[in-house]
């Protein structure tokens, strides 16, 4: 049935050929530059189907980035499974060695705000805002101490 519906494929529609395929399970197609049966010329172009046709659960990452770079034309042969492990080992090993270089810098930290090299970073909680009326109160009212220019809406409901 397969080369029925490429034959027919080929005959009234466009030949797309299939390039390869991710561990996401999305699948990357090439449309070589043709004429369609009417004689309209379509250009070249590189596609995917991803293997979520819903377009709202796509996330950043669904696509690896030498994926991309091929559907974007920003390179001409596809990426092959050995690379896109290489760097997907590379990426992990760089995210090891931030993690690394943090640990070590919250470290010297510490040991500066021991030794007294470096004042510790102040822990302030602010509420509100200082342009605000109410700043530096612990409670607002209930009942209305406001003059005309400073009152609150809705700081107060009167008694029943």
């Amino acid at each position: 049935m397969s080369r029925i519906a490429g034959l027919i494929r080929r005959t009234f529609g466009i030949v797309r050929e299939h390039v390869g395929t991710d561990h996401f399970g999305n699948k990357y197609y090439f449309i070589p530059q043709q004429k369609t049966w009417t004689g309209r010329s379509v250009r070249a172009k590189r596609i995917v189907v991803t293997a979520n046709f819903v377009e709202y659960e796509y996330t950043e990452g669904s696509i690896p980035k030498e994926w991309e770079a091929w559907i974007r034309g920003r390179r001409k042969e596809p990426p092959s499974v050995e690379e896109l492990l290489k760097n997907e080992s590379y990426r992990e090993q760089i995210k090891l060695k931030a993690k690394e270089v943090e640990e070590k810098d919250r470290a010297l930290q510490a040991k500066e705000y021991e030794e007294g090299l470096v004042a510790t970073p102040v822990k302030t909680l602010a509420k509100g805002h200082a342009a605000t009326t109410t700043f530096g109160k612990e409670d607002i009212s209930k009942d209305p101490t406001s003059s005309g220019n400073t009152f609150q809406p809705g700081s107060w409901m009167p008694k029943n």
